[in-house]
């Protein structure tokens, strides 16, 4: 296998010269666990650790590496053992604000192709955080699919009221529903995988992503459990980890997520609401709020039926959020950057 294999491309190698030193190779981040990682290389998996000059120059938890990343490593020990000493740039990534009240970045995985949407037809359907979804690939510049799963847990009839609801509001993006007991849909998303590309998984616990990977590799290689009695699935994944199979495609299957907060997303929040962006540019002011200004397209379309007042009010809601979240974090930036040059200053005085 060669690096080019694991989606190393000419993007990629265009940065060598600026991130490797002679002395280094260059890996993939497969896995990540707390502070060690598992990277792959053209010959196998190896078990990594952060420099320590590299972790002291870190001011984000963004900066650190996720699975995906492109690295820079040193081997040790007969090349059983690695340290890590830069990271590439991220052609493409997902990420979310941290779950609970902390404000700040949790990357989900780098240099993405294609996400995968996975929501199950039954208990576990939800437009705004199919929405969510779709504004978290927008922001890290991932081209999205969704897929509705289970469909042998629902009639014809209520898959159609479910597809229909999702064009309702305003969701332009391709909807494969397929099922892993019937098998229906599956050879519509197989013609979508290719070789040497890198594929990620994103929904909720038990929705059947794990099993989706299984049906691609032909065997039961990762851990499932038996379905509930509602017929949903129950929760396995624990850890992000990309699984390269034999046909050459890579897949990052990731934990479900409860929260699914946004930080500084206002890029994701317009592009996954274009309709609007282009009302807005019709508006009377530049720096309309869209809320209650005489002449505001964004609301003259909701009077007319143009536009629906579901989706208005996501996308208000969704770039309040983002942007106070931003807000937030900046703050917290400017904080931490203080505490640091307070540190590095008091270091300097005791060496005197």
């Amino acid at each position: 296998m060669k690096l080019i294999d694991l989606g190393f491309d000419p993007w990629f190698e265009a940065h060598v010269d600026d991130i490797r030193r002679e002395d280094q190779g260059i890996a993939r981040v497969s896995a990540v666990d707390r502070n060690s990682y598992i990277i792959r290389n053209e010959l196998r998996e190896i078990p990594a650790e952060l420099a320590g000059k590299f972790y002291f120059h870190v001011e984000s938890s963004f900066e650190l590496p996720c699975v995906g990343d492109w690295v820079t490593v040193q081997y040790h020990n007969d090349d059983t053992s690695a340290i890590i000493h830069g990271v590439f740039p991220r052609r493409t990534f997902l990420r979310r604000k941290r779950a609970g009240v902390e404000v700040d970045y949790q990357m989900i995985a780098a240099n993405i192709d294609i996400a995968f949407i996975v929501q199950s037809c039954h208990f576990d359907f939800n437009l705004p955080r199919m929405i969510r979804y779709l504004v978290m690939a927008a922001d890290g510049h991932v081209e999205p699919i969704v897929i509705l799963a289970k469909t042998d847990l629902i009639s014809r009839d209520e898959l159609q009221q479910k597809l229909a609801a999702i064009r309702h509001a305003g969701i332009t993006t391709r909807v494969i529903a397929l099922s892993n007991i019937t098998g229906s849909g599956f050879d519509e998303f197989q013609q979508v995988l290719m070789s040497g590309r890198t594929y990620c998984l994103l929904g909720s616990s038990g929705v059947g992503k794990t099993t989706l990977i299984n049906h691609l590799i032909g065997r039961e290689a990762l851990d499932t459990k038996a379905v509930s009695g509602t017929g949903e699935g129950i929760h396995t994944t624990s850890r992000r980890q990309l699984i390269v199979l034999d046909k050459g495609m890579m897949f990052i299957d990731t934990p479900g997520m409860r929260e699914l907060g946004l930080l500084g997303a206002s890029d994701g929040v317009n592009k996954g609401f274009e309709d609007i962006i282009e009302l807005a540019m019709l508006c009377r002011y530049a720096d309309c709020s869209h809320t209650q200004e005489a002449g505001c397209a964004v609301l003259t379309a909701i009077t007319n039926g143009a536009l629906s007042q579901e989706r208005y009010s996501s996308y208000m809601k969704l770039k309040k959020e983002s942007e106070y979240h931003e807000m937030s974090y900046v703050d917290k930036r400017k904080k931490d950057r203080a505490f640091g040059r307070f540190i590095k200053t008091a270091k300097k005085n005791m060496k005197k």
